[in-house]
Parts: structure tokens; C-alpha cells; sequence
């Protein structure tokens, strides 16, 4: 049966690459056998990767990334955390103390292409290789390795020993071929920032002593020979025994997995087609974990029903790591935590299974395509989850707003690895990409943007879409040109800042005048509350989006002429005395990420404590 739906998910997946004509997809198909010595904390391993030219191009070298390598004294990841101003607080100067036991390596100990032996040259955490022979258009090519390993003290990731006492961590472990698409190759050096990946399948055995519990990628093979929670079977083994458990994973980008002689393993059913793994230990705070598990499963059936339908019919929550990382099927979390805290790292690592899992956006190089994303939609999850007055998003767009006036800001475009500081990395990635989705929302109204985040997701899975690919999507649901918004809000720190300038009495009527501080151009909702209780939004429309939202957020809504954006102020008449005038808001809604709230709302409020915006009865 596993074989069987393997197989019409790999014809199915293989439907959806080729149905895009014009965005070819490598492939790599890896076997692995993999010899764990858990005394040293070292390992063997047999890989045979059956590499797969769809491109056009001729391919003269490969590259490999061996990133264990970073994890030595003087690698360029040590010296990354050690020369900037602010490094991650759990890499800062410890690679530079890590003694000969305590480091991690990949050794390739030889390398064939078809049966004949490669000149290879390590260089830190990529492994360059001349081919012999040139891999054409279309053709398939075969390379056997073999290699050796040494897992390193947790620093970050990846590693044995972390201070939760998981025993190993074993993400970014085996030599992986680089993602060659239509930009080129991805080489890139390891310093603990994003990844990028060919879309393959796994075949890995890996052998080790039967006290530990695996957990990670892929479908386990032989469940009852294995036992350890994946068999409804009493297996029991001896101690000395060692076990072979064999993995496959059809149609993923990377493999992950993590051992533990500790490990509680849960299964959960979201439905038919989905059971989620849990693996924690069970002297930690079990009873939390107990709780966290039926939120997890509503998060996905959330998920599923707002974004797109997981696909694969397994996911991991495995404790282990320093934090939260995602990886295809599985993630590596922090266990100690409370319900809440365990929840948000476990809905966060979860959702990527859609931004990164299955979209998989270069996100080195897109870094706020995957982390932007996920944090938006873990901010609407988790405000399902936990209920809580306010924009979801509002933390968020706070979090960027601090960003723009501490002068840290860089560019969305920037790589992943070359921020100036962690800070900009960070707030960047993941607060003003969730911002960018709210500020789409608010500019496209909520019906077609919902719209376009689904068929965004079922158009471009598995398919490494780039920010153009949801710029084409989003124009194609709401009928609007974007570019503007993409080429301001991500290739520049351009910020938003609008005002009501003025308000004036004007024979019975009133006159508002509105003035656009930031370099940002935006429409704008600028919502009317009467005296009467009744209330009216004049909506305006940018002139260079070439149309119009469709959005129902208001009981009222008048649509004035468009604004040119090279226009400073704008100006509009409401057909009301100013005395019948409550009070006038720019975007009661809040998804605006309008730095300067405080200009906002006519009359000027008395003091920042006062509630802006509850008199704005927004439907």
C-alpha cells in the first residue's frame, strides 16, 4: 500500500513540475546506508545520488555542501558570529573553543561519476567536483560516495548533547548536492542562515544501537521490526542490539532525522489521510506536550482548509535543536516550554511545511518569502488557537516599525547571509515579511488576496516560486498592477506615512486634506464616524495600480478619484457639516503599516493611551 500511494504522488507531483512549461526542475534521487557509532559520535556512510539535467545548460562541475565542516574553530560560520555586532546567541565565539572530539567534519573518502573516480577539492563547507564527463541537457548521471562524519557539540541545529539532553540532532548531516536552477548554481558557504534544495527522493538505512528512537523524514519501512511507537506489535529488543531502520521520502528537498534513548512517541490523527509523530521526553514537561498535541492538529486542519492541503500523509514534532527549525516532514523544536510557547514554535516549524516544505522558495536568497509567510499565517493561527482582542498581525507590524526607526533597516532584497546585523536579519525575514502580506491584504481586499495565497500555494508547490511568480498570481486575482508595491515595499526601505492634514468647515460641507510624508505610495481607507452612530469610508485608489479593491470590510463605502502617487497631498469633500463629524480615521482596520499613528486620526487624539480607533465601527 505504501508503495502504491508512493508511487501516485511522485506521477502526481511529476504532473504539476512538467505542467509548468517554463520552470524546469533538477532532480536527485539519494540512497544512503548509514553506519552510527554511538560511542564516538561518529559515522559511515554509502550514498549513491542518481542525478537527473532537466535544465538546458551543460553542466562542467557539481558541488556538494558538507556543512558539518562550519562547525570548527575558524570555519567562515565562527568567524561570522564572532565579527558581527550582535551574533546569535547560542553560536557567539563557542565554535572557536570546540576542541578535536568536539567538532564536526564530512570527509569524502572517494566520489565516482559513472563508475569513475572524480578530482574533488574541499573548500570549508562545499565540496567543488570536476566532472569527467559533462552532464548534458536532459541526461542522468550517477554519483557513488563514500564519506565519514563527526556529529559536533550543539552549537546550532545540528549536533549531540544539546542542553536539553537530546542525544543527537542530525540536521544538515550528509554530504547534498546543490541546487542548480535557472539562476545558476547555489553554492553557497554555511553560516547558520537558510537553504536551498533540489527536489529528490530519499532512500536512507541508517544503523545504530537499539536503545535509541529515531525520528524525522520520510515513511519508516519496517515498523515492526523497529517497534519504538511505530508498531502496534510488542517489539523488544536486547541491549547491544543494533538496528537498521530504513526511511523513504518520495518528493522532498532535504532529510533530517534525530535519536534519543528518551524519546516519548505520540501518534495523533488530524484525519484519514494525516497522522502527526511526537517525540519529546518524558522528563520534561510531558503533560505540556500531552496539551499541545490536539492545538497541533486543529493548526493544520486550519491550514489545510486557509492555504492548501498538506500533501504527504506523515509530519514529525521532534524535541531536539536550539530553538525551531523546519525541515521537509519534521522539525526540530525546543521542548521545555510552556503551552503557549510550545504551541508557537510548533505551529511556526509546522506551517513551513508550506512556504519552505513545498513552495520552497530559495530562501537564502527570499529569506521573508518563507519566514515572512509562515510567521503571517502562524499569527492567524495562533490567534485561533488563543484568542485575543486586536489585529493578529499587530505584533508584527510593531516589530517592523521599531526596525525602520532604530536605522537598522535593509532591503528585502538582501541575501540571507549578508545582513549587516542579526537584528536586520531577523525583523526583516520574518516581521516585515508577514507585513508585506498584510499590506497585500489591505491593498487587494481580503476576498482576492485570500484567494491568491491559495492558488499561489496549489499553482507553485514544488516548483521554487520567486517574488514575481506571486506578484503574476496576485495581479491575476485581484485585477490590479503590483509591481509598484513590490519594486518600493522589497526593494527598498521606503516606508509608509500618511496624515490627515487638515479639516475645514466649508459652507455646510467639510473639506479633508491628506498628506503623504513617506516615500511609500499607498491607497488609502479613510473611515468617517458620525454623530449619528452612522459611519462612511472614502476609499482611494492609487492611480499607477490601474483598478480598483472589491472589499466588503465596511458598511459604507464611497470611492473617490485616484491619487497620483508623485502628488504630495489629496484632497476630498464629505457632504456633511464638520459639526456632524465624529471623528476621521486613515485605516481603522490597522493593516497599514503606517509608522506615525498618532497623525491618523482627526481630531488629534488628547493622549497616545487613548483608544484610537473604537469609534471607527468597522464591519
Amino acid at each position: 500500500m505504501k508503495f502504491k500511494l508512493s508511487v501516485l504522488l511522485l506521477v502526481a507531483l511529476a504532473f504539476q513540475v512538467s505542467a509548468q512549461s517554463d520552470r524546469w526542475q533538477q532532480r536527485a534521487k539519494y540512497q544512503m546506508e548509514i553506519d552510527f557509532d554511538a560511542v564516538n559520535h561518529r559515522y559511515k556512510g554509502i550514498q549513491k545520488l542518481v542525478y537527473t539535467n532537466n535544465s538546458p545548460d551543460t553542466l562542467q562541475k557539481v558541488f556538494y555542501h558538507l556543512y558539518l565542516n562550519a562547525f570548527q574553530p575558524g570555519s567562515q560560520m565562527d568567524v561570522r558570529s564572532r565579527s558581527i555586532s550582535d551574533p546569535d546567541p547560542r553560536v557567539k565565539d563557542r565554535i572557536s573553543k570546540l576542541s578535536p572530539s568536539e567538532i564536526g567534519y564530512e570527509k569524502v573518502l572517494s566520489l565516482k561519476q559513472n563508475g569513475k573516480a572524480l578530482k574533488y577539492e574541499v573548500v570549508g563547507t562545499i565540496l567543488e567536483v570536476t566532472l569527467n564527463e559533462k552532464i548534458l541537457p536532459k541526461s542522468q548521471h550517477t554519483f557513488d560516495m563514500e564519506f565519514e562524519a563527526q556529529v559536533p557539540l550543539q552549537i546550532r541545529r545540528t549536533g549531540r548533547a544539546n542542553a536539553e539532553g537530546i542525544d543527537y540532532s542530525m540536521a544538515q548531516w550528509y554530504p547534498k548536492m546543490s541546487e542548480y536552477d535557472y539562476e545558476g548554481w547555489h553554492a553557497n558557504p554555511y553560516i547558520a542562515r537558510e537553504f536551498h534544495g533540489i527536489w529528490g527522493d530519499f532512500d536512507v538505512k541508517i544503523t545504530m544501537d537499539a536503545a535509541y528512537t529515531i525520528a524525522g523524514t520520510g515513511y519508516l519501512q519496517n515498523p515492526d521490526k523497529i517497534g519504538h511507537g511505530y508498531s502496534t506489535k510488542n517489539v523488544s529488543h536486547k541491549p547491544g542490539d543494533r538496528l537498521t531502520w530504513h526511511f523513504v521520502a518520495p518528493e522532498v528537498h532535504d532529510f533530517m532525522w534525530a535519536a534519543d534513548r528518551d524519546y516519548q512517541h505520540d501518534v495523533v490523527k488530524v484525519d484519514d489521510k494525516l497522522d502527526l509523530h511526537f517525540f519529546y521526553q518524558t522528563d520534561t514537561l510531558a503533560n505540556v506536550w500531552k496539551q499541545m498535541q490536539p492545538l497541533a492538529v486543529r493548526a493544520f486542519k486550519i491550514m489545510n482548509e486557509q492555504f492548501g492541503r498538506y500533501p504527504y500523509k506523515q509530519y514529525s514534532v521532534i524535541q531536539g535543536g536550539d530553538g525551531g527549525m523546519e525541515y521537509p516532514m519534521a522539525t526540530l523544536i525546543t521542548g521545555r516550554l510552556n503551552l503557549h510557547a510550545l504551541t508557537s514554535v510548533t505551529v511556526h516549524e509546522s506551517i513551513h511545511s508550506w512556504f519552505q516544505g513545498l513552495l520552497a522558495t530559495n530562501e537564502s536568497k527570499y529569506p521573508w518569502m518563507d519566514e515572512g509567510f509562515t510567521t503571517y499565517a502562524q499569527n492567524i493561527v495562533m490567534a485561533e488557537l488563543f484568542p485575543a482582542k486586536g489585529d493578529p498581525q499587530r505584533n508584527s507590524t510593531n516589530s517592523y516599525r521599531a526596525l525602520v526607526k532604530s536605522g537598522a533597516e535593509e532591503p528585502l532584497t538582501t541575501h540571507a547571509d549578508h545582513y549587516n546585523t542579526n537584528k536586520a536579519y531577523s525583523v526583516a525575514s520574518y516581521n516585515k515579511g508577514a507585513v508585506f502580506l498584510n499590506q497585500l491584504n489591505y491593498i487587494m481586499g481580503k476576498e482576492a488576496f485570500q484567494r491568491g495565497m491559495k492558488r499561489y500555494f496549489n499553482e507553485w508547490k514544488f516548483k521554487h516560486p520567486n517574488p514575481t511568480d506571486l506578484k503574476r498570481i496576485m495581479e491575476k486575482e485581484s485585477g490590479l498592477e503590483l509591481d509598484w508595491f513590490w519594486e518600493n515595499f522589497v526593494g527598498t526601505t521606503k516606508t509608509i506615512d500618511y496624515s490627515i492634514r487638515e479639516v475645514v468647515a466649508n459652507a455646510g460641507k467639510t473639506d479633508v486634506v491628506l498628506e503623504r510624508i513617506g516615500q511609500m505610495p499607498m491607497p488609502l481607507d479613510v473611515v468617517v464616524s458620525y454623530k449619528d452612530g452612522t459611519q462612511e469610508n472614502f476609499y482611494i485608489p492609487l492611480e499607477i495600480m490601474r483598478g480598483e479593491k472589491n472589499e466588503k470590510w465596511y458598511s459604507k463605502t464611497t470611492q473617490l478619484a485616484d491619487w497620483g502617487w508623485t502628488y504630495p497631498e489629496y484632497s476630498f469633500t464629505i457632504d456633511r457639516n464638520v459639526a456632524d463629524i465624529q471623528m476621521i480615521v486613515i485605516d481603522p482596520s490597522q493593516r497599514l503599516a503606517d509608522l506615525d499613528l498618532d497623525n491618523n486620526v482627526w481630531p488629534p487624539t488628547a493622549s497616545k493611551t487613548t483608544p484610537r480607533f473604537k469609534a471607527a465601527k468597522v464591519k
